[in-house]
């Protein structure tokens, strides 16, 4: 690929996540050339194969993700699971308490891996696929963490329930955290640590994978 080839590519990609980022509110072409540092006509040339492919939806001059981006994270997720489903087992056994994978999306957290520990006599069921404010909870607020550490919550997503979260950091495009849910209290300096070392852990993995 000529460098030239390669600079749009970057820019192509650079806008899709642009895109993405604006979340439920979607963005004008004026938005997305100032993220990007580009002029309106180069925003307008990119979104072309964009939209071809089905990643983008042009509505007059505001732009959201189109259905095509479906399609591309149905092949992502279940990769997704199958990498985190050893660490969150681990995790799971380690704490007894349900262990989760969660990633952003748009202004949402999303639970898209859970384990459940084998030996306790009761445990949350967490479904995969629940979702709930990136503000409330522990899974999503630890998403917002800009230094290391985890976040834990009580009651905040499930009544009763107390959940401990770490964020998965070093990994491109991938906004998540890992992270245990419980009925009973969760002693946060035991389990915090155990929750950054998964976290840790799938970070390495995904990043081996990539």
């Amino acid at each position: 690929m000529s460098r030239e080839g390669s600079l749009t590519l970057d820019r192509g990609l650079a806008l899709l996540q642009a895109v993405a980022d604006s979340g439920e509110q979607a963005a004008t072409i004026s938005e997305l050339a100032v993220t990007i540092g580009a002029s309106r006509a180069a925003v307008y040339r990119l979104l072309v194969p964009l939209s071809e492919r089905g990643l983008i939806w042009r509505d007059g001059t505001k732009v959201r993700l189109g259905v095509g981006v479906l399609r591309l994270a149905g092949q992502v997720l279940p990769q997704l699971r199958e990498a985190a489903r050893p660490v969150l087992r681990e995790l799971a056994e380690k704490v007894g308490a349900t262990a989760h994978l969660t990633v952003a999306q748009g202004d949402y957290a999303q639970a898209v891996a859970v384990v459940e520990p084998s030996w306790t006599s009761y445990h949350v069921a967490y479904r995969v696929g629940s979702r709930h404010a990136l503000g409330a909870g522990a899974a999503g607020r630890a998403m917002t963490l800009r230094s290391g550490g985890w976040v834990t919550s009580t009651g905040e997503v499930q009544a009763g329930a107390s959940g401990v979260a770490a964020p998965v950091r070093g990994v491109p495009g991938l906004r998540a955290s890992v992270g245990v849910i419980s009925l009973e209290p969760l002693a946060a300096r035991e389990v915090g640590p155990l929750a950054v070392e998964a976290a840790g852990k799938l970070a390495e993995v995904l990043r081996t994978d990539g």
